[in-house]
Formats: C-alpha cells, sequence, structure tokens
C-alpha cells in the first residue's frame, strides 16, 4: 500500500539495470573460475520501521478526538462492496445513507439507494428498522446509549452500519484494540474535495486505509481488506456532507410512518441456504453464539 509509483519506479529501475547488465555481460569474455573464492560475507538488513509510526498514532487519535466530541453531527455515507460475480471477478455494488446522530442516545440512517429503501431510527429507549417499500417495521427496546444500541441490533438482528465507528463515543478505542501495524502513507488532494492525510492500519484480521482531513480531521474515506477472505474482496466508504453540533429538529429520530406500519420480528433474517454469510465490516461486534 505505501506509494505504488515509488514500488513502480523502483520496479522499472532494477528491470533496466538487470538489461544493461546482461548486455554487459555478453560482451565481455567469460570470468575466471571463483569455485575457489570465498563465498561474500552476509550483510544485516537494514532494519525497517517501526510497526506502530507515532504520527499514524497522532492523526488517527486526533481524527477521533474531534468526532468523539461532537454533539451532534450529520453526514452522508457511501459504501462500495464488492460481490463475486458468476464470471469470477467481483462486482461492485453501492449504498448511500444519510446520517444524523445526536450523543448519547440518538440516531436516524436514511438509505435511499441503492438496493431495498431502508429506514433506522434510534430515540434511547426504542430502534425500529423500517422498509418503506414493503410498509413493514421492526421494533425493539434498546439500551440507553448508541454504543450499546449497535451492539444490540447488530447481536439481535444482525443490523450493521459499516459507519459504527464514526458515531460511537471512543472512536480510537476499536482502532487500538488489537491494533499490530500503523503507518503513515503520504498526503492526497483527490479525496473529499480537500487535503487528507493517507494512514493504513491493520489488526490480525483486517487491513484498513483512511483518508482524514488535515485541516478538520474529519475522514473522507475508508478501504477495508479482510486478511483472510481468500478473494481479497474491498469494502470503500466515502464520508461527505460533514456538519457538526448544528441543531438537529425535534422528531428527528422517530417517524410515525414509520411506527404506523405493520409489524415484525426484530430478529435475524433467515440464512440462505448454501450460502456463506458476509463478514461484518471491521470494527462490527461480535455475533451472539447460539
Amino acid at each position: 500500500m505505501r506509494q505504488e509509483h515509488m514500488w513502480l519506479a523502483a520496479f522499472t529501475f532494477v528491470a533496466l539495470g538487470v538489461s544493461l547488465a546482461v548486455s554487459a555481460t555478453a560482451q565481455q569474455p567469460a570470468p575466471p573460475s571463483t569455485l575457489s573464492a570465498a563465498p561474500p560475507a552476509p550483510q544485516a538488513a537494514p532494519p525497517g520501521p517501526p510497526a506502530i509510526e507515532p504520527k499514524a498514532i497522532e492523526i488517527l487519535k486526533a481524527s477521533s478526538a474531534k468526532l468523539a466530541a461532537a454533539k451532534t453531527m450529520s453526514f452522508t455515507a457511501v459504501t462500495s462492496y464488492e460481490s463475486p460475480s458468476r464470471l469470477g471477478p467481483p462486482l461492485v455494488y453501492t449504498t448511500r445513507s444519510e446520517v444524523t446522530m445526536q450523543r448519547p442516545d440518538k440516531l436516524r440512517v436514511i438509505t435511499p439507494s441503492d438496493g431495498p429503501a431502508s429506514e433506522f431510527y434510534y430515540d434511547g429507549k426504542t430502534m425500529m428498522a423500517f422498509a418503506p417499500a414493503e410498509n413493514l417495521v421492526a421494533v425493539g427496546a434498546a439500551p440507553p446509549t448508541i454504543d450499546g444500541m449497535l451492539k444490540a441490533a447488530f447481536q439481535s438482528a444482525a443490523v450493521y452500519f459499516p459507519f459504527s465507528d464514526v458515531v460511537v463515543a471512543d472512536p480510537y478505542k476499536d482502532i487500538a484494540d488489537g491494533l499490530q501495524v500503523a503507518f503513515y502513507i503520504g498526503q492526497s488532494q483527490e479525496v473529499g474535495g480537500t487535503t487528507t492525510d493517507m494512514v493504513a492500519f491493520a489488526h490480525d484480521d483486517v487491513l484498513v486505509q483512511v483518508w482524514i482531513g488535515v485541516a478538520d480531521k474529519l475522514p473522507r474515506r475508508s478501504r477495508a481488506i479482510y486478511r483472510n477472505d481468500p478473494t481479497q474482496l474491498r469494502h470503500q466508504m466515502d464520508l461527505s456532507n460533514w456538519k457538526l453540533d448544528v441543531s438537529v429538529p425535534a422528531g428527528t429520530f422517530t417517524s410515525a410512518r414509520a411506527a404506523a406500519a405493520k409489524r415484525i420480528a426484530f430478529e435475524r433474517p433467515e440464512p440462505v441456504p448454501g450460502a456463506m454469510p458476509p463478514a461484518p465490516p471491521p470494527g462490527a461486534p461480535p455475533a451472539k453464539k447460539p
């Protein structure tokens, strides 16, 4: 992931050097036998970079602190994920979600596209998952914090939001738990309409690259690949339209239309026979064991 263009340049330089060396050797007489010569002394490998670079941690902590300090926030999350096709190479699917949050106990997620539209409301006591096209709603009791609600929604009904790490009380905690590698890549001017710092970090099961605004410390993009996924499918999320600490209108975190829809159980959907369950995105809480 470190500077792919540098890798390409280095490869080109090495390839050119090998070509010139081969050409020069072809024009020279064969050297005398060196079978009796002593082998060269082994050279110690140069020390590598630290597994966890302080600059990477500084950027991740600054972004996490900015998010944790916000009493309210809204943003747009566009999530792209790959899925194997009939031909083998993966296809890309995309969803867009409009997110509004108020600490410590309110969240609304409106997902109009792509795929089936859905709405999710949490008001500190109740969570509702609403399918407007089918006019169906699942309603369940919820813990009194966003963190507790996210865990309960995932464990009871497999409801998970890829931006969960953005709205939890302590975003850096999820990053630091089991962190093995973190390093700074460089800057980019091509993501989110602003200059961003690029950082990569890894746990034992996932490698994540993030783009974080240099000036505002807000995450603009994240990309993840699971280490135990043999197909190395990529998951990407772009975050935009950030608004922090703005007034949220009353009634934002509930819906009369959703409350009046036909009720269904707030529980995990029935698995498709023979289908492999998808791996949860980074930061997803573990599923409750039966």
